[in-house]
């Protein structure tokens, strides 16, 4: 009985994954946007970065960027407060 269990839920999640993936494009063929036309072709005069990652991440999406280093920041300094040794 336990098999026939465990192969009727296997075969219910490899059914979800293959028809979960049939609308989506193969692993590495690009798709462009209007955004990244954009960026590609103004990064290097707006931004003065050479490399676009760059320009994007630090310069176009900079609030963004700080705040998640803020979030990483908090959590490791909550995680060495909760793991610090307390002296008697």
């Amino acid at each position: 009985m336990r098999y026939w269990t465990v192969l009727a839920a296997f075969a219910v999640v490899a059914g979800c994954l293959l028809l979960g993936g049939a609308g989506m494009r193969p692993f590495g063929a690009p798709r462009l946007d209007a955004m990244d036309q954009y960026f590609n072709a103004r990064s290097q005069a707006e931004v003065a970065a050479n490399n676009v990652v760059t320009a994007i991440v630090f310069d176009y999406r900079g609030y963004d960027t700080l705040g998640e280093a803020t979030v990483l920041f908090v959590a490791v300094v909550g995680v060495a407060l909760i793991l610090r040794r307390v002296k008697r």
